[in-house]
């Protein structure tokens, strides 16, 4: 695992302490919570794998809390949009988030955004996804050494469709041309569902996507590599980054979050209801036939306040962002200590 990637990993954990401590001294709850129906919110389009695993969530989250449980879409910004309506929404417990890291974090950093990380309660993280490339079975890369030679040969031609700017998509790219000396041509879309439409119309040559967006289209597309630290036992026969080379260790961590100052009696049942989600087998069944990996981690609400520590792995990421993207330094922190 390079050093990025084990920094994003620790500051994952260390922003769920962080926005968990945000959450202790909360109002009390609404009575009989929930009286109607909950919103899950997704900022990228209809398609992508933050889409399919909330729309499955929706499903046994409802079950949980006896209510209708229903995604809405919110596209643009590469997911900014959406967690922007979260963060401005009542903390009632009717609207959620379906959030992914690193772009929790890295948006803020990326450009100064319409919210900030102390917006949040984070309530639990449920899965994992990791990038990829992928490219159509007629393209001429059979492997990834194939697409390493010709990107070294024609520097900015290759053209590499991510599910946005600052996405974990983008960020892999980023990486990858850095531990290779290469250089793509950077193409954003809004979600993984318009990325495939254009790299099936033969506009993109290279898809950078998730294992769990990949997967299930098939023999529509080839993987080269995914982003796993070895090879995941959801797709045993595509190759990692690390095997072929290429020490890229990224994934797209997807979990729940809703405005900051949610009711602690809302809270409580809220993350009770996900953890039986995730320990629910056919969820798991469910997450596995989308070639998702489960990476259940709750909110450590009481196990001590991780705002320091927050603050030292966000600037230690700042730092290594800067170097990985020059000239697209922090403009807002994203995190208040």
């Amino acid at each position: 695992m390079n050093r990025f990637s084990s920094l994003l990993s620790g500051t994952r954990r260390s922003v769920v302490l962080a926005l968990g401590a945000l959450t202790l001294a909360s109002a009390p709850a609404l009575a009989a919570w929930p009286e109607r129906p909950i919103e899950i919110v997704v900022g990228f389009a209809p398609g992508g794998g933050t889409d399919i695993t909330a729309r499955s969530l929706a499903v046994f989250l409802g079950k949980q809390l006896g209510t209708s449980v229903v995604v809405v879409n919110k596209p643009g910004a590469s997911g900014e949009l959406g967690l922007a309506y979260v963060a401005k929404a009542a903390p009632e417990g009717y609207v959620l988030g379906m959030t992914n890291m690193p772009g929790l974090v890295t948006l803020p950093i990326e450009r100064r955004t319409q919210f900030k990380g102390s917006d949040f309660a984070y309530i639990a993280n449920l899965v994992r996804d990791p990038s990829d490339f992928s490219v159509l079975p007629s393209s001429k890369y059979k492997t990834l050494a194939d697409l390493i030679a010709d990107a070294k040969a024609n520097p900015g031609q290759l053209s590499y469709g991510s599910t946005g700017n600052g996405t974990d998509d983008h960020l892999a790219m980023v990486l990858f041309e850095r531990l290779t000396g290469t250089q793509l041509n950077h193409v954003p879309f809004n979600g993984a569902g318009p990325l495939r439409n254009s790299v099936m119309g033969g506009h993109i040559v290279i898809a950078g996507m998730n294992l769990g967006e990949v997967m299930p289209m098939g023999n529509k597309m080839r993987v080269l590599a995914q982003a796993s630290a070895g090879r995941s036992r959801l797709a045993p026969d595509v190759p990692s980054f690390t095997e072929q080379g290429v020490k890229l260790v990224f994934s797209s961590e997807r979990g729940i979050v809703a405005p900051v100052g949610l009711p602690a009696d809302v809270q409580r049942r809220l993350t009770e209801a996900l953890r039986a989600v995730a320990a629910d087998p056919e969820f798991q069944k469910q997450m596995a036939q989308q070639f998702t990996e489960m990476d259940y981690l709750e909110d450590p609400a009481g196990q001590g306040d991780g705002r320091v520590q927050c603050a030292v792995e966000i600037q230690a990421l700042v730092r290594q962002y800067e170097v990985v993207c020059p000239g697209t330094g922090p403009r807002s922190s994203g995190v208040s200590g």
